[in-house]
């Protein structure tokens, strides 16, 4: 019992065995192992089927790392896989609520403190553990894996993660023409705030850009903004795939997973084109984009990443990659000459909703109208002639 305490309080941690690994073949893509790197059959039949429902091989790797995760605590608390109950799936909530997540310890020295709003951007930080989105993920793996044993008659006879019959019921039959209802979320499930997509200004995005020390970062920087590609969706364009005279390129969707055309601005074009000047043009079915120390290699989204990393510890800021997405739709909805239809076909969203959530005036420019409206002088009161003043000062007063 102590165990479980101190693993719900975060100071205890999991053990680091096991590893998520690649396979030769599709069906599944990756599979995971225990410490003595045998395979954990029964994880394999559940990426497997996720893979044969056509799910993206990031996502079953990303299913893979949930149940890495989820084994390595069931080892150190020494339960079955199959025995398992509520009681640990909440020491999993506890821990992922209160551990520290390795990604928060890359943050510079003297930097922000995790979890408070950057002064700069108005953008929050993020905290110390995992995101409340990360534990509801987690959770959603593990109901996964146990829904998928209990239809094939196997596991615990209840699923150890536990579901709100409300909103089962009111999902089961809803209509996508019908409102959204508003239901109680599960128990362990976390909050999540729907914070309203945050686009750079065009004061920071004109200092970010100065940032970027090589035509290269420039052109990347050009092309996010002006096509609203996702990072990953860019950093895979081939040679073959700009179209220089339609001035657009073409991208693997991330959602489709197919090959679709996204356009872009003519200034992003001629930034390519001296990018291209000075590297030379890659081999057919190469990445354009390159490394520019060592090896040449393909531009990873780590890399990339660490890019923008660098320029915020100059700026003393913390913007994202997907914030150049943000950017990018943000500009299109409000710029006045395309419909929220034609915006939602480039930026390849789903749903118009989505689309709809970037027609909304940014915080900054708010403050400009009422910085604005403060420095006005204030007018002088008038009244129509006829009336005499002594009337006027005993209604309005002096």
């Amino acid at each position: 019992m102590d165990l479980r305490r101190e693993l719900m309080e975060g100071r205890a941690e999991l053990p680091r065995v096991g590893a998520v690994l690649p396979t030769r073949g599709s069906h599944p893509p990756f599979v995971v192992v225990n410490g003595y790197d045998d395979e954990i059959e029964v994880v394999t039949a559940y990426l497997r089927d996720l893979a044969l429902s056509d799910c993206s091989p990031l996502t079953v790797r990303s299913y893979g790392f949930g149940m890495l995760r989820w084994f390595r605590l069931l080892w150190l608390l020494d339960v079955a896989w199959d025995r398992a109950t509520e009681s640990e799936t909440a020491v999993l909530a506890g821990w992922l609520r209160s551990a520290s997540n390795p990604q928060r310890r890359r943050s510079r020295a003297g930097g922000d403190a995790p979890g408070s709003v950057n002064q700069r951007t108005g953008k929050p930080n993020l905290r110390v553990g995992y995101a409340p989105r990360t534990i509801n993920h987690a959770l959603s793996v593990v109901s996964g894996f146990y829904a998928f044993h209990a239809h094939q008659g196997a596991g615990p006879v209840v699923n150890p993660v536990p579901v709100s019959p409300q909103r089962r019921r009111a999902l089961a039959h809803r209509s996508p023409l019908e409102p959204r209802r508003v239901v109680g979320r599960s128990r362990l499930r976390q909050k999540v705030t729907d914070r309203p997509p945050r686009s750079i200004p065009d004061r920071l995005w004109d200092e970010l850009f100065d940032r970027m020390g090589c035509e290269r970062d420039r052109a990347l920087l050009e092309f996010y903004v002006s096509s609203g590609a996702r990072a990953v969706e860019l950093l895979g364009v081939g040679i073959d795939d700009v179209d220089w005279a339609g001035q657009r390129i073409y991208v693997i969707s991330k959602g489709t997973r197919e090959r679709e055309m996204v356009p872009a601005s003519p200034q992003a074009f001629v930034r390519l084109a001296r990018y291209l000047d000075e590297v030379g043009t890659p081999l057919p079915g190469e990445p354009v984009w390159r490394t520019r120390r060592g090896s040449s290699r393909p531009l990873s989204y780590w890399a990339m990443r660490r890019i923008m990393q660098r320029a915020n510890e100059l700026l003393g800021t913390n913007w994202t990659l997907h914030d150049l997405r943000h950017t990018a739709a943000f500009r299109m909805a409000n710029g006045g000459k395309l419909t929220p239809v034609e915006v939602q076909t480039i930026m390849r969203h789903a749903n118009i909703e989505t689309t709809s959530r970037y027609l909304t005036a940014r915080v900054e420019e708010m403050f400009d109208k009422l910085a604005e409206h403060y420095r006005a002088p204030a007018r002088p009161v008038s009244y129509p002639s006829g009336y005499a003043a002594a009337d006027i000062t005993a209604v309005f007063g002096g």
